[in-house]
């Protein structure tokens, strides 16, 4: 069968066998690429006679309706053989006649009967209401610290933040790096977006003070507490997770062995039944790894399967490690709703925008809880990139679509409820996770991966339900390598796309002016992968990047297509009267090392993101403060300090909360 029938069974289960690349070149994918991606949902390619048998099978009969139909409110259902005379099931009890040309479904989780068959209905909303314009910090919380907090930004300091950025600066919401839960036990891991569940939150954001139980000791209690954060308030130095978490970890069991109250009680029960089975499992991995480590392809060959009986059995024996780590969700909650509340109260119409990760890592409690609904053998990433240019492996195994799909998205829908109940709106990084995703085989280049379809409509219809239930706003980080027709697609459900400055270019490569950016956007200038503006106007990530050793090509020509680029943008800045000096005397002074123009430029820039037609506009905290390092340098781990910069100026110095209030930011921007 050769080549031509791989190509064929590829394109029958959504596997790309060519992609357009960053150069806008079309790429073939390897055939060994292919063999491997398709094994991993289950198909077997590895002869020409496997493929003729795969092919053969597709063509038999299958099931008459989809894992799951989904409609947009006022459409109608799909013209699908099997609908002659079906019936829907409505949320309500009600059952209606499922008619072609009915379009007054209302939104919602219904039930659709078809002969023998059913399957789950979705009725999404037509389309999300655009905000108003609005402005907000854009902000990594675990780098803005307080004098109060325990060596790392808290939801004490986010709802602080929020609140006075909202009274003091007229702001509208504030966007965080993701919270998610990470390692249960030292090490933790530094990146917010590799972490070990999306649904359920990481812990060491507590604020130990903040906590019901804090509050009821005795003073001499609360002093030996609180003494355990002593060591971590000493401003300067990299991010220690280990040492925060190892005195917090302390101060919270001893919390938690504290008698608890009928009125807590009661909260507690209620909490424990809202979020039912997914909590008791996740608290169940976390006590397993306090006694196996946090990789559960390491555990025991029994413990591998979370719904087994040996799992069960541990976990009773465990129960009250089990409790822990349910209570701790229960008390984050708690502090997650209070940030939201500090934010709404201060005036903010928007408030808190959470961040969702891409995925979660292997040995992850997500990837244990629902096993079957990952590809083995397989991680995210993204192809190489003008950015990136050897591509990315996230290490970060994708979603089955079609065992996804078979699960009615019940754990993407629970992840998503959960992020709107803490927040007026939900970034989503790298955006095409709902549509497709690069896949690599574990062990091989993330140049050799290929795309993996999953169904846009069913997973923009899943996000767009639980945000209108919300009242939420939706973002989509749609940078980098983006398929046709993707951004259009977001902006026909009223999802923001996410405008960068520094990308934003038209069809000759020049910079665009504002008038010609989108309006159904978030306008930033730079990103977490990206220096601050004014480490990115010195080159700071060429030189860091050669030091690396992640160029591909010569030194000399990065900074030289760098420094042309930049004379592009200040001309366009002088042009729009933002920056007053011709842009070959700025460069100049750049070339010799000079600061003298670094608050002009980003002064000149931030308006200029107000002079777009952006719904949102996102000021990075980093840039408002002066900050001139990174936080992140994809391609690396431990060769960079990622994720663990804590917040400071221009000079090095530690910006604290605190200093902000006293007038620390520069207030430079509409």
């Amino acid at each position: 069968m050769g080549d031509d029938g791989l190509i064929r069974l590829a394109g029958r289960h959504g596997v790309a066998t060519r992609y357009t690349d960053w150069r806008g070149r079309e790429a073939a994918v390897p055939p060994d690429t292919l063999v491997a991606v398709l094994a991993a949902l289950g198909v077997d390619a590895s002869t020409p006679a496997a493929v003729a048998a795969e092919l053969e099978r597709a063509r038999g009969p299958g099931r008459a309706l989809p894992p799951v139909v989904v409609v947009r409110q006022g459409d109608p259902l799909p013209a699908l053989p099997a609908l002659a005379d079906a019936s829907v099931e409505l949320a309500t009890g009600e059952t209606v006649p499922a008619a072609l040309d009915r379009a007054e479904l209302p939104a919602g989780w219904h039930r659709l009967h078809a002969g023998s068959e059913s399957a789950p209905l979705l009725v999404a909303p037509r389309r999300l209401r655009a905000p108003d314009r609005l402005w907000g910090f854009t902000v990594q919380l675990y780098s803005v610290r307080s004098r109060a907090s325990w060596g790392i930004g808290d939801l004490r300091d986010l709802a602080g933040l929020a609140a006075w950025s909202a009274r003091e600066l007229g702001a509208g919401f504030t966007l965080i790096n993701p919270l998610h839960a990470a390692e249960p036990v030292p090490p933790v891991g530094p990146s917010p977006y590799s972490p070990m569940s999306r649904r359920f939150a990481a812990p060491i954001y507590l604020r130990v003070e903040d906590l019901p139980e804090y509050a009821a000791l005795p003073a001499e209690d609360r002093a030996r507490l609180s003494a355990l954060a002593g060591p971590l308030r000493v401003p300067g130095g990299a991010i220690d997770r280990d040492a925060v978490w190892t005195a917090k970890l302390q101060a919270l069991e001893s919390l938690h062995r504290l008698p608890r109250g009928t009125e807590a009680e009661r909260g507690y029960a209620a909490f424990r039944a809202r979020e039912g089975t997914a909590l008791t499992a996740f608290a169940t991995w976390c006590a397993l790894t306090e006694k196996h480590g946090p990789d559960w392809r390491r555990w025991p060959a029994a413990l591998h399967d979370a719904g087994s009986r040996a799992v069960a059995d541990e976990a009773a024996r465990l129960a009250g490690r089990v409790d822990f780590h349910a209570w701790l969700q229960w008390r984050l909650d708690g502090q997650l709703t209070a940030a939201q509340r500090a934010a709404r109260d201060a005036g903010m119409p928007v408030g808190i925008v959470h961040d969702l990760a891409v995925g979660v890592a292997h040995g992850s409690a997500d990837a244990w809880i629902y096993r079957d609904l990952f590809a083995p053998g397989m991680s995210v990433g993204a192809p190489p990139d003008e950015f990136n240019q050897r591509g990315q492996d996230w290490g970060q195994p994708p979603w089955h679509p079609h065992r996804l799909a078979g699960a009615a998205y019940v754990p993407f829908r629970e992840m998503l409820a959960t992020a709107f109940r803490h927040g007026g709106g939900l970034r989503l990084d790298h955006a095409m996770q709902v549509s497709r995703l690069w896949w690599v085989p574990e062990g091989g280049s993330p140049a050799d991966g290929t795309y993996v379809r999953y169904d846009r409509d069913a997973l923009l219809g899943c996000l767009a339900w639980e945000a209108e239930r919300a009242g939420a706003v939706v973002v989509g980080e749609d940078l980098g390598t983006v398929e046709s027709g993707f951004r259009d697609g977001l902006a026909d459900r009223g999802i923001l796309g996410t405008s960068l400055l520094w990308f934003e270019r038209g069809a000759e490569g020049r910079p665009k002016p504002p008038a010609e950016w989108r309006e159904l956007s978030l306008a930033t200038v730079g990103t977490h992968d990206m220096p601050p503006i004014i480490g990115f106007v010195h080159g700071d990530h060429i030189a860091l990047r050669d030091r690396l050793g992640l160029l591909t090509r010569p030194r000399a020509d990065e900074e030289a297509d760098h420094r042309r680029r930049l004379n592009d943008w200040l001309a366009l800045l002088h042009a729009e009267d933002l920056l007053p000096d011709p842009p070959a005397e700025v460069m100049k002074a750049l070339a010799e090392g000079s600061t003298a123009y670094d608050e002009q430029i980003v002064d000149a820039l931030h308006a200029f993101l107000a002079r777009t037609p952006a719904r949102l506009t996102g000021i990075s905290l980093a840039d408002a403060v002066g900050e001139r390092r990174t936080q992140n340098q994809p391609g690396t781990v431990d060769e960079y300090p990622n994720w663990r910069v804590p917040l400071a100026d221009a000079g090095g110095r530690p910006v604290l909360l605190d200093d902000l209030r006293a007038g620390a930011v520069r207030r430079a921007w509409p």
